[in-house]
């Protein structure tokens, strides 16, 4: 078959903080794509707020370098398993890939996840070893580690015979030399290797045009865009293209404008061939894993097939008594529109239809991927109520069955027993247990995906903030059975008002607060957490009755331990299944679903003696 050899298309996939889009800043620098004296910000390709507050890619994305007279398409792939729909999305449009290792931590869960979709597309992978100037690099347990990572996913021969580059993207340094004092000066032995062992695309010839769309943008100036890689054939500008829609059905198009990726740019061409990636515009209804094909002879690829999602919420309106304060967008009409068009750009994500007119659930990969979301939305001036995240189950020969998730636990020896403890309270099952000889180990457990639903803040709580805690989803397994949930119970207020100090001096006694003085309550909002099991109906809004009398300790002042804000991501691991998150612009509150503690109180009683709580 022909091949385009002035191209290559590779992607770069790792676990998260391994360094892909610090590499990609380096390669675009070493490709002359910017100025000597420019003023580029680090991890530039992550241009979303959320991904600069993070410190992690979201959105796959893709640019384009020239070296040698070859220009190298280079697609920068999330690290965390939530968001692995952007990696499969990314791993459609490349002949090969580029897969970033820790010279220190090694492989983690969501290498194993990313290398795992690599070698099940058959793409030839690059290893590059990142990080080996830090002083606890540990560079040749790592390779070995990553050949026993390949065995263990059952690589054929040809795949494990991978070339390997040793790197310090931060500085632009790469060699073929493990040594770290031996880095060539630039990220040449880097390019050479993507130029040898990158294959370039293929194409039959005289095949009709067939052009995938993976990923979708937009522009205030032409609407949406179709990001594309073409198999076969030529697109023109102004061409009439037909439109494969997912549904089966064919209609005919016409592309309005072409663009190619130049660096960070975005260029206007006036045709592109096999092995391009592509941005097409003038479809406005176009969505991921359609095929733009041949006018005369439309042969339609197939659709995209991600991982199904694993964990689910419920998004709704916001019902609460302090509703509509800050967001101005409160209708459930709105909410259902902003879902459902995620659904367009996010092929991992499902909304589904709930017994509620005003509730829909949601199903994504993870908390992350689902908290994101929401964070989104309250940015764009949404009010939302939302549950607590719950798996999503199968039934598989007539046998319930939930996901399990595999954790890598990175902790001092000394808290060894209490991470053991944890786990076995999750029903989880150990793996594997490695002590480097460090003063740390590493432990591999396999644990039921609802049994981390609130864990990390707990790990975090045992380890003392030592602890690194990664996961990555692995199959489903037979039901666990009844897991322990949260073990205190909840302050809720009795009433509506404003929190006064004296009412939280008393009350900071049964436990933490999450409020302080002066902020407005409502009947069933949670104020705190009991330090016992059961919820407590507590008044935070009463004040200190004025007397005659004359106090010696009248003119003190009163010392409040200072209040617990929880976090999105906090908030939905924290609540009960009895709880939720109310989410606006301004603040993230907690609530009982049932505000009235009379109901609440008549429903626990009905339930205690065995009768429908209704």
């Amino acid at each position: 078959m022909p091949v385009r050899s002035e191209i290559r298309n590779a992607a770069i996939v790792a676990h998260v903080d391994h360094g892909k889009t610090t590499l990609v800043d380096a390669l675009l620098w070493e490709s002359g794509a910017f100025r000597e004296n420019q003023d580029v910000a680090e991890r530039v390709l992550d241009t979303m707020d959320l991904e600069r507050e993070k410190g992690i890619t979201i959105l796959a994305k893709n640019t384009a370098v020239r070296y040698g007279g070859v220009k190298i398409n280079i697609v920068d792939t999330p690290g965390h398993a939530d968001f692995g729909g952007e990696v499969e999305r990314g791993l459609t449009m490349v002949d090969g890939v580029l897969l970033l290792v820790d010279a220190s931590e090694g492989p983690l869960p969501q290498t194993r996840f990313v290398l795992r979709k690599a070698l099940e597309a058959r793409l030839p992978v690059i290893l590059v070893v990142n990080k080996v100037d830090r002083p606890d690099a540990r560079i040749a347990d790592v390779v070995n580690e990553v050949y026993e990572l390949f065995l263990d996913l059952d690589a054929d021969e040809s795949q494990i015979e991978f070339p390997i580059v040793y790197c310090n993207a931060k500085a632009g340094r790469a060699s073929l030399d493990p040594d770290p004092e031996a880095l060539d000066a630039d990220l040449g032995a880097l390019f050479d290797l993507i130029l040898e062992r990158i294959p370039s695309p293929t194409y039959e010839e005289g095949h009709p045009l067939q052009a995938l769309v993976t990923n979708l943008d937009a522009s205030p100036y032409v609407g949406r865009l179709a990001l594309c890689r073409v198999l076969h054939g030529t697109i023109r500008r102004a061409q009439q293209v037909a439109w494969c829609r997912s549904g089966g059905t064919i209609e005919r198009a016409k592309v309005t404008e072409l663009y190619v990726t130049e660096a960070l740019e975005r260029v206007e061409a006036d045709e592109a061939g096999p092995g391009e990636i592509i941005a097409v515009a003038g479809i406005p209804e176009v969505t991921i894993g359609e095929t733009l094909a041949d006018l005369d002879d439309p042969r339609p690829l197939p659709v995209i097939s991600v991982d199904e999602p694993s964990l689910s919420v419920t998004i709704g309106i916001n019902t609460s008594p302090l509703s509509g304060l800050d967001g101005d967008k409160l209708t459930a009409s709105l909410v259902e529109s902003r879902l459902r068009a995620e659904l367009v750009g996010n092929v991992s994500l499902r909304v589904l239809e709930t017994e509620s007119p005003d509730a829909w659930e949601v199903q994504g990969r993870g908390e992350l991927s689902l908290a994101i979301l929401v964070e989104q939305m309250r940015r764009e001036g949404f009010e939302l109520t939302v549950g607590k995240p719950r798996v999503v189950t199968r039934e598989i020969d007539g046998v319930l069955h939930e996901p399990v998730e595999r954790v890598s636990i990175d902790a001092p020896e000394e808290y060894l027993g209490v991470i053991t403890q944890l786990f076995a309270l999750r029903k989880g099952r150990t793996e594997a247990l490695v002590n480097h000889g460090s003063g740390w180990v590493r432990i591999d457990v396999i644990v039921p995906a609802r049994g981390l639903i609130g864990f990390r803040t707990e790990f975090l709580t045992e380890t003392r903030g030592t602890g690194i805690m990664h996961h990555v989803f692995e199959r489903f397994e037979p039901w666990f059975g009844e897991l322990r949930t949260r073990p205190t119970g909840a302050l809720v207020a009795d009433r509506r008002g404003r929190t006064t100090t004296f009412a939280l001096l008393n009350l900071q006694e049964r436990g933490p607060l999450f409020v302080g003085p002066a902020v407005d309550v409502y009947e069933g909002m949670i104020v705190g957490e009991n330090a016992r099991a059961d919820d407590l109906d507590v008044n935070a809004t009463k004040e200190k009755k004025m007397t005659n009398t004359r106090s010696p300790t009248a003119d003190e002042h009163v010392r409040l331990i200072p209040p617990r804000p929880l976090s999105l991501d906090r908030a939905l691991e924290y609540i009960r299944v009895d709880e939720c998150v109310e989410v606006t612009p301004a603040s993230v509150r907690l609530r009982k679903i049932e505000l009235s503690a009379q109901r609440r109180q008549t429903a626990a009683s009905r339930k205690a003696r065995g009768l429908s709580p209704v």
